[in-house]
């Protein structure tokens, strides 16, 4: 059977990808290791990896068909503090992969990137858009466009598949992020802010899309870049209206003064034509996001 390596494996993506690979795949799971993390390892072999240390690839397996990173650091609010730690988890450990995946004779690497490097536009975000990594796109997703330009040097020894993630979201997301926050702050009932009368638009991904997309990927050839993002482009006043409805509370919003939109939203044609289309409509996977808080 194929081996594939998955980093981040008891992250949001990566506990549901594990089982999903596993019918077609010998999935081995990279994780940090420590507290509560035994519980969200789902199927194949797991090994404790924590890329902002000192580690080396020494116990991962000598050959490998494909590697998929999608660990992230999860200090991205936390610039300059924990730079280093960002730079580590989401750069350099990209190149220690690349080189180790190159190395195992594996066939397709798989990056998990982000939306967010395109920086905010007035328009859909197309994957030929030429990016431009400045000072206010912020550190963290620098990062992201750094990894994504060290995997480009790779193309001559690997099929490297770059997917852009566009808010990912589901149960057992971390409480930090946005959908969780904006959930919290509807039932606390805070005002969520909107930038112009709207606020920004986007097209959430809920898990199952994202995890979907990650497994097609794996049958492409030649290397891609590829928007990963959800079927419904919504404002954050519509999403604060969908989580309220669910949620059987009336949102309440504040309206920026002299605020301009910023809008993220993703253009799904090559996912759609490459992958298959995202099927999971915001109501839906807020649902499921609900109903998992309850349980």
């Amino acid at each position: 059977m194929r081996r594939c390596l998955v980093t981040g494996a008891t992250g949001l993506i990566g506990s549901s990808l594990v089982p999903a690979l596993q019918s077609d795949w010998d999935v081995i799971g990279i994780s940090r290791g420590g507290k509560g993390e035994d519980k969200r390892r789902k199927g194949g072999s797991h090994l404790s990896t924590d890329f902002s240390k000192s580690w080396d690839t020494g116990a991962f397996p000598g050959e490998i068909e494909a590697v998929i990173h999608l660990a992230q650091s999860e200090h991205f609010r936390d610039f300059p503090e924990r730079a280093l730690d960002i730079f580590q988890v989401n750069t350099l450990s990209t190149l220690r992969l690349l080189d180790y995946a190159r190395r195992a004779g594996a066939r397709t690497f798989v990056l998990a990137s982000s939306g967010g490097i395109y920086g905010p536009r007035d328009r859909e975000l197309t994957e030929d858009m030429e990016i431009l990594a400045k000072g206010d796109l912020g550190f963290y997703l620098g990062t992201k466009l750094c990894a994504e330009v060290v995997t480009e040097s790779y193309v001559p020894y690997l099929d490297v598949i770059v997917l852009r993630l566009f808010f990912v979201y589901g149960p057992g997301q971390r409480k930090t992020m946005l959908m969780p926050r904006l959930v919290q702050s509807i039932a606390e009932g805070k005002p969520l802010t909107l930038q112009g009368e709207d606020g920004i638009r986007m097209n959430p991904t809920y898990v199952s899309d994202a995890v979907a997309a990650i497994c097609r990927s794996l049958s492409l050839h030649g290397s891609h870049k590829i928007n990963v993002a959800g079927p419904q482009v919504l404002s954050l006043r519509e999403i604060g209206e969908i989580i309220g409805r669910l949620a059987g509370i009336q949102p309440k919003f504040h309206v920026q003064v002299g605020g301009e939109p910023q809008h993220l939203i993703g253009d799904i044609s090559k996912m759609t034509e490459m992958l298959g289309p995202p099927t999971v409509s915001l109501e839906v996977g807020m649902r499921a996001y609900l109903r998992s808080t309850k349980a």
